[in-house]
């Protein structure tokens, strides 16, 4: 069980919220100046690093809140709570 602290409502069990996956780069503004592959592996393929990773988080359970946590995939141990709230 990972314990998740949001930087809202403090400690919580992992069992509040939803790992939204990696943090990604921002979307283009400008979709067509990216060739039609480059376009679809943006928005098909999901990334799976191995190690330490942002992630962004729902607090579903919580306060509804997305935040960003630094996780190694492989130990599951949190590195650093980056504390980057999200729309």
């Amino acid at each position: 069980m990972l314990v998740i602290h949001c930087p809202f409502c403090g400690p919580r069990n992992e069992s509040e919220f939803i790992n939204g996956g990696p943090a990604r780069e921002k979307r283009a503004d400008n979709p067509n100046a990216y060739a039609d592959a480059d376009w679809i592996d943006y928005l098909i393929e999901a990334p799976n690093p191995l190690g330490p990773v942002t992630e962004k988080w729902w607090h579903v359970m919580g306060c509804s809140m997305w935040f960003s946590i630094q996780r190694n995939t492989l130990t599951h141990e949190i590195l650093d709570y980056a504390n980057k709230t999200h729309d």
